[in-house]
């Protein structure tokens, strides 16, 4: 017989984007139990975090446990000794040989416990267990933490309810409704869970809240307009309410006058409200509010959030004419009473340095011009009421006051890419400028010895990091990023003699996530491509793709594996030959026997200088055939120099491209 598990633990309201996570995780942990079961769903509101289990057995199957006795040359007083304590007769004893020798031995029948008794004996480490990015205490000072205060627990096998208590809690089936609209105490079971809640104004589905609120969305603003598309808006509204309705509403539409980015902040980022848009995507003088209850028939809400949004536009038009009298430039000197970072002095030190390094990588006159500038906004009244807005409002305000198209363009995409998903900088202005000033902060960061650690990055510095990959890559930007650290060679040797540069390895780190995790490339071709070298970014994606489309061809795997082979063959002979050696040094034809021998030494020499892609098919039979019919460790010294040094000649032709050594293969 299988019974269905219901879960609810109910909270004070929980961080609308802490919930997926917390999911997530209450699902491992419960899947540790290791307890049979058919399915599992989790849902959650801001108030309740809920797993419901089908298939759990009302008990665990029986087991057998074997019961270790005394040796096979004890006395048979300790023999009968033992088979007393077990309940058994000395001659239902067997002997078993173990690694410490032969022992009487006795399998034991272990009943299967109720899973039941299971459920309450874990559930309360179950649940203090999810792993939130902070807790709180609500009972008493080291008493048990969680997000937030837990108000009641329901939890049900059956129609049992499971017993346990936490924090003075007791498990039950009494869950509670909607905080103003349903009852405080609603008995549910399995069967009637989900309609209870309905009928006390709480939709448990995420997905049908997220489906509510765009079927109205769309009803709503069918002839006024469209909804601005803001996905991570709506999936924040969707774990804010528990029964979300959209409603409209209207602003003064001399608001307009403001820059869309500031108005569009302050409805999105402080008010969590949707921007509305015309057919060619102008702003309109509208938003949509997402309420937690049904209807606003007297219009209560709706005048409420007008009147909110009124005063919030009035604070943004203030600020935004109030800085207006001081331009970018004459702020420049209020950064030197900014910290950027304790050990690493002002925003106006990092200022002198992004210009520098601006300078360093190439960068234009506007380019050292938008790098002076970058951070002035920093000191502004509405970056300081609307942090959202960094390096927006500086671009803004740079475009008011007269500054070149490329300086305030690269100014207002300084953050850019906020993550992989986003678009690099818009200009080549822009992508040095935004690449000089993530580049400084890891350089220095990395200095005084912030490096990110687990969870921790403070800074951002993996982001950072990220950005400078993806602008390098997507931005075909062939810059010496890390030539301020350490280089490599083609053939992806270190060219300082020191240990590897910390940056350098996290450089390292970053990009192959970008191409692996990001780009699909397989582990082993980013491996085998980043082995030849990575300073250069476009190359090496331009690389990786050749070693992709190679990847198809029937030879590419076989000739991978007779490069692993020649690449081990060279080690063995010794660091000479493997990487060292002098690699003018020519084969000597006089030295090569007749046959597969002279046959491979002649096809290098046809396809010497070609693209791998014309050669691949025409080199893996001769190669082939070479390992098969030629010892290359020959007994004559001359000889056998002279073969390692054809298969260096070969190795090397082609390690411009990839270390193909590194390509893992069936064979």
């Amino acid at each position: 017989m299988t019974l269905p598990f219901l879960l609810e633990i109910g909270t004070e309201e929980i961080p609308d984007w802490m919930i997926p996570n917390a999911l997530e995780n209450l699902h491992l942990l419960f899947e540790k139990l290791a307890i049979p079961h058919e399915s599992v769903t989790l849902d959650a509101t801001p108030r309740r975090l809920v797993l419901r289990v089908d298939g759990l057995p009302e008990r665990q199957a029986d087991s057998e446990e074997r019961v270790l006795g005394p040796g096979k040359s004890a006395p048979p007083q300790a023999v009968a000794g033992f088979a007393r304590k077990q309940g058994i007769k000395p001659e239902d004893l067997v002997v078993e040989s173990t690694p410490k020798g032969e022992y009487y031995t006795f399998t034991r029948k272990v009943a299967g416990r109720r899973t039941t008794d299971i459920l309450a004996e874990a559930l309360p480490g179950i649940i203090l267990g999810i792993c939130f990015p902070k807790t709180m205490y609500w009972t008493a000072r080291n008493g048990p933490r969680f997000i937030r205060p837990i108000r009641w627990i329901v939890a049900l096998l059956g129609e049992e309810i499971v017993p346990f208590q936490l924090a003075d809690v007791h498990s039950g089936n009494l869950t509670a409704g909607h905080r103003s609209l349903g009852a405080r105490e609603v008995v549910v079971t399995h069967a009637n869970y989900v309609e209870r809640l309905r009928d006390h104004y709480v939709i448990l589905s995420a997905e049908e809240r997220r489906v509510r609120i765009q079927s109205q969305l769309a009803d709503l603003l069918v002839k006024s307009g469209r909804v601005k598309s803001d996905p991570a808006l709506l999936e924040t509204l969707v774990y804010l309410t528990e029964y979300p309705t959209p409603i409209t509403g209207a602003f003064d539409p001399q608001f307009l006058e403001l820059p869309e980015e500031v108005l569009v902040t302050v409805m999105r980022h402080h008010q969590k409200y949707f921007s509305v848009e015309d057919a060619e995507g102008k702003l309109k003088p509208q938003f949509v509010a997402v309420m937690n209850i049904p209807a606003d028939p007297e219009g209560f809400v709706r005048s409420g959030n007008e009147r909110v949004l009124r005063a919030r536009f009035n604070d943004a038009r203030f600020f935004w004419e109030t800085d207006q009298k001081k331009s970018l430039v004459d702020r420049k000197q209020d950064l030197a009473n900014v910290t950027f970072q304790a050990k690493l002095g002002s925003y106006l030190e990092k200022t002198d340095r992004t210009v520098a390094l601006t300078a360093e990588l190439g960068g234009d006159a506007h380019a050292q011009r938008a790098a002076e500038l970058l951070k002035c906004d920093l000191t502004t009244e509405l970056v300081k009421e609307f942090t959202e807005l960094q390096g927006v409002v500086g671009g803004l305000y740079a475009r008011a006051q007269g500054e070149p198209e490329p300086v305030w363009q690269a100014i207002y995409d300084q953050y850019k890419p906020a993550g992989l998903e986003d678009s690099i900088p818009r200009n080549r202005t822009g992508q040095i400028v935004s690449l000089a000033d993530k580049l400084d902060t890891l350089r220095g960061c990395f200095a005084i010895g912030m490096v990110p650690t687990g969870s921790r990055d403070p800074f951002a510095l993996r982001r950072a990091a990220q950005g400078v990959v993806k602008i390098l890559v997507e931005g075909k930007l062939e810059l010496p990023f890390l030539a301020a650290n350490q280089s490599r060679d083609r053939e992806g040797a270190a060219t300082a003699a020191a240990a590897p540069d910390p940056l350098i390895s996290f450089f390292e780190d970053r990009i192959k996530f970008y191409f692996r995790d990001h780009r699909g490339f397989a582990y082993d071709e980013v491996n085998a491509a980043m082995a030849a070298g990575w300073s250069n970014l476009p190359d090496l994606e331009a690389r990786l793709i050749r070693i992709q489309n190679l990847r198809s061809s029937p030879d590419f795997e076989p000739l991978a594996a007779s490069f692993k082979r020649i690449r081990n063959i060279l080690d063995q002979a010794g660091s000479a030959q493997a990487g060292s050696a002098d690699k003018s040094a020519p084969v000597d034809p006089s030295l090569l026997e007749p046959g597969p021998e002279t046959d491979l030494y002649a096809e290098y020499q046809r396809i010497a200088g070609l693209p791998l892609e014309n050669a691949i098919s025409k080199l893996r039979p001769k190669v082939d055939l070479f390992f098969d019919k030629v010892l290359v460790n020959a007994p004559d010294p001359r000889v056998r120099q002279n073969r390692l040094t054809l298969l260096n000649t070969l190795l090397r032709e082609f390690s411009s491209i990839a270390d193909f050594s590194e390509i893992v293969t069936t064979s």
